[in-house]
């Protein structure tokens, strides 16, 4: 078994079939299938399951492919590694909250790509519980992220934080208890979203629990659902305080400190760090460190 058997064995897995393989390794599907053989023989165990919509893992298949991973990405950074001279260029990946690309990272991406034109940057949005899995499983190289986080094999380092409130149609004229008691749903993103956590965490201290929720894909339409009166919601003073000078929703500040958060910028601790990922690393704490200094 060599590094070019796992790395086939890799893209049937993940792609489910030999001849799809075939296809991403420029190789005929005769020579993807004759290799998985040899290492299933070597091995002295089956991989795949065999099927007619392609193959799956078998157990002894689903306790390699993170071996099969991790060689993948390792050959990866190496030739990336060698081709690296200092200059930064080439792919790079950026994970983010939807809430952080609309605050903050609009104008850090302006100066970055006048900084870095060689670089081709991707930027990809979602949850923290999403962004955190993108990048244990290294696709993202780093990511903006809710903090606390409890992955130990993730390098974490503050960005910056901010104040979550309280965001509702009409201004609340009794207490924000009588606010959390009397609201009938709550407007949230989709499930692994560190703020929808934190509302259900300040609803349950408030005695509500199990709280119909309406689940959006974007913050506009949470916006529409909070100003229509369907819902409350929570979500960073910096985002929504243009809404509330608009007219358009209230804001109710959470008391003793309890609406403030860490925004974390996490990278894999054993992924190299390539000079675009440096030089983004470079911009975002001279960034931030100024507006902290502020």
């Amino acid at each position: 078994m060599d590094a070019s058997d796992l790395k086939v064995f890799e893209a049937v897995a993940r792609l489910g079939g030999m001849s799809r393989a075939a296809g991403e390794l420029a190789m005929v599907q005769s020579n993807v299938t004759a290799r998985i053989r040899q290492l299933e023989f070597d091995l002295g165990t089956a991989l795949f399951s065999r099927h007619a919509r392609g193959v799956t893992l078998t157990p002894a298949g689903q306790r390699l492919l993170p071996y099969a991973v991790r060689v993948r990405q390792l050959l990866i950074e190496a030739r990336q590694a060698a081709l690296d001279d200092g200059t930064p260029k080439g792919p790079l990946t950026l994970g983010c909250l939807e809430s952080t690309a609309a605050i903050h990272l609009a104008p850090l991406l302006v100066d970055f790509a006048a900084r870095c034109p060689l670089v081709d940057l991707t930027l990809v949005t979602g949850t923290t519980q999403e962004l955190v899995a993108g990048v244990l499983a290294r696709e993202i190289e780093t990511a903006l992220v809710c903090g606390p986080v409890n992955e130990p094999s993730l390098q974490q380092d503050l960005a910056y934080r901010e104040e979550l409130v309280l965001i509702s149609a009409i201004k609340n004229d009794g207490s924000l208890d009588d606010l959390l008691l009397s609201t009938p749903k709550t407007a949230v993103l989709r499930r692994g979203c560190s703020y929808r956590q934190r509302l259900e965490d300040v609803l349950a201290r408030a005695g509500r629990t199990q709280v119909p929720c309406l689940e959006f894909g974007s913050l506009e339409a949470i916006y529409a659902a909070v100003a229509a009166g369907l819902a409350l919601s929570l979500l960073p003073r910096s985002l929504v305080e243009p809404q509330a000078e608009a007219g358009r929703l209230a804001l109710h500040p959470l008391p003793g400190g309890e609406g403030w958060v860490e925004t974390l910028v996490v990278r894999h601790r054993e992924q190299a760090v390539s000079s675009a990922h440096r030089a983004f690393l470079s911009l975002l704490n001279e960034r931030e460190g100024s507006s902290r200094a502020a």
